[in-house]
């Protein structure tokens, strides 16, 4: 059984769950599910969505200017616009590069902020977090918007079913932030795994494409789309498989995650799946 694996990871607090879209929806689970834990990077995946139903209402554009000059909302989303990892420094000419930016990501909680007259935590909670009934996951004390959400793995699974059946934004929004590489071709390094040219990736979600090495599994299809976090978190989506799965875990990542995770996806896939 894929979900015997966990107990492989020395991760003892890890929680999984492996989601299908429609009235399927859990359809395999192990662990606490109701017990919080911090999902570091994930939180950009709910950062990226509120910043979609803000495009939608017309709050803002993807092309409005935000960040160094010449970048605007799309670059910040699609870590394109120069802005270095964690400092507010400008590496590189906006769309030149594929940096992956922290630093972006609270520049757009920033821009929204002005923009919404709302400060970002409660437009994250009223436009995400609340509509999909995520009711225990919030932004920690201090966290930002590219880091800092916390909370169970039952929110989780709430986040996967909507990002296999969008309902925040029009199917069109959400597939070309899921299904299209914004500005392709850029090279760039996915941080704890490796270089890539090009590091594809789309509004707010890493989409997979052919990468190699890779944090989810060989058996994921090109079109899976996601993101991890430096908890020990992910939630992957495979579009043609039909199934989302989702980890938490107390064990922050390392080398051990790039060997665990792609086994336990294939494996996952491999019972699960129906692409």
């Amino acid at each position: 059984m894929a979900l015997g694996l966990v107990e492989g990871w020395h991760a003892p607090d890890a929680a999984v769950a492996v989601v299908a879209p429609g009235g399927a929806g859990v359809v395999a689970a192990a662990g606490d599910r109701a017990a919080c834990s911090r999902w570091a990077s994930v939180t950009k995946l709910a950062t990226a969505l509120a910043v979609l139903v803000a495009v939608e209402e017309g709050t803002l554009g993807l092309d409005d200017p935000a960040g160094p000059p010449r970048s605007t909302v799309r670059h910040l989303l699609a870590h394109a616009s120069g802005l270095a990892f964690d400092e507010e420094r400008v590496l590189a000419r906006p769309g030149e590069r594929r940096i992956y930016s922290n630093v972006g990501y609270e520049t757009l909680a920033r821009e929204l902020a002005d923009r919404s007259g709302m400060a970002f935590e409660r437009y994250l909670t009223e436009a995400v977090l609340e509509p999909l009934g995520m009711a225990q996951t919030r932004l920690a004390e201090g966290g930002t918007a590219a880091a800092g959400l916390s909370g169970p793995l039952e929110d989780m699974i709430r986040l996967a079913a909507e990002l296999l059946e969008p309902t925040l934004v029009s199917r069109s929004t959400f597939r070309c932030a899921t299904g299209e590489v914004t500005f392709p071709g850029l090279d760039g390094v996915l941080p704890g795994v490796a270089r890539f040219r090009p590091l594809d990736w789309g509004l707010g979600f890493e989409i997979r494409d052919a990468k190699v090495p890779h944090w989810t599994g060989t058996r994921n299809s090109p079109a899976t789309f996601g993101h991890f976090g430096g908890s020990g978190s992910f939630l992957w989506v495979d579009p043609v498989a039909a199934l989302a799965c989702a980890v938490i875990s107390r064990r922050e990542f390392g080398p051990w995650a790039l060997q665990a995770w792609p086994r336990f996806s294939d494996a996952v896939l491999a019972e699960f799946g129906s692409g």
